[in-house]
């Protein structure tokens, strides 16, 4: 299964850039796995925010496929269980011979036209989390998930 990750900027968070190394180790056991950092848009602070998401829009849609299957990780979107999660994953893996591309946004979301190209969106929290930590738990919940559906004993119920 190809599984990849697509997100905006560099970490300025060194226990960040850390947690990523350490799941993205772990991920090679289950997965091919891509990181792809986006450079942040220059002069950012030159646009408003409407405008700024439209140009990360621009940089994450040269980065898709048509034949990607897009997961946006988005506030709005479905919360899932750990368990629901792996399950999700697992059928993916099962039902769809494409890449798996989730995307994490920038600090203000997505532009509309991510959200069009956008296949389904998944929510960790009703807590809105910052776009670097989400980083790190994201990571940690696809190799949770991995382990669930290969019956490993990481997740405990």
């Amino acid at each position: 299964m190809k599984v990849k990750l697509i997100m905006i900027g560099k970490t300025a968070f060194d226990f960040v850039e850390s947690g990523e190394s350490m799941y993205e180790n772990r991920l090679k056991h289950y997965c091919n796995f891509q990181k792809v950092v986006l450079a942040d848009v220059k002069n950012a602070k030159n646009f408003t925010h409407p405008e700024l998401k439209k140009k990360e829009g621009k940089l994450f849609l040269e980065k898709l496929a048509k034949t990607d299957f897009v997961v946006l990780l988005d506030e709005n979107g479905t919360e899932l269980s750990s368990r629901r999660f792996a399950s999700f994953i697992e059928k993916k893996g099962i039902d769809y011979a494409g890449e798996l591309v989730f995307v994490i946004g920038g600090a203000f979301g997505f532009s509309d036209a991510i959200y069009e190209r956008a296949n389904s969106k998944i929510s960790f929290s009703q807590m809105t989390f910052s776009h670097q930590i989400v980083r790190v738990l994201f990571l940690e919940q696809l190799y949770r998930a991995f382990t669930i559906i290969k019956g490993e004993s990481y997740h405990h119920d």
